[in-house]
């Protein structure tokens, strides 16, 4: 099993958005590196793990069950197992934000 899977090899989804899972490469983290223009995000929806969500460069506007949070570079939000969510790129700029999904595959059902 490699150690390594180079950017000419890696699924990329939405547009420049990186999406990785890591049960083929013998490991339970999958994750999505967010590239996305201004007012793009996910639907809300939920996972039967958790997800983590680390803002690296852009504002987004996270939603966790009944919360809102504005949330920005440095940051980490979190959504437990069950729980949904969603978020949606604030702007002006396109974010780095890497989102943490708890499992071997992501497993996602769409409540929008």
């Amino acid at each position: 099993m490699s150690h390594l899977l180079r950017a000419a090899d890696r699924p990329v989804t939405n547009g420049r958005t990186i999406k990785f899972e890591g049960e083929a490469y013998g490991t339970p983290i999958s994750f999505f590196a967010v590239d996305n223009e201004p007012g793009q995000g996910p639907a809300l929806h939920t996972h039967p793990y958790a997800e983590t969500w680390v803002v690296r460069r852009g504002r987004a506007e996270v939603v966790i069950g009944h919360e809102r949070y504005e949330v920005g570079p440095g940051d980490i939000a979190m959504a437990p197992a069950g729980v949904a969510h969603k978020f949606t790129n604030l702007g002006p700029e396109r974010p780095d934000i890497v989102c943490i999904h708890a499992a071997g595959m992501i497993v996602q059902t769409d409540l929008e």
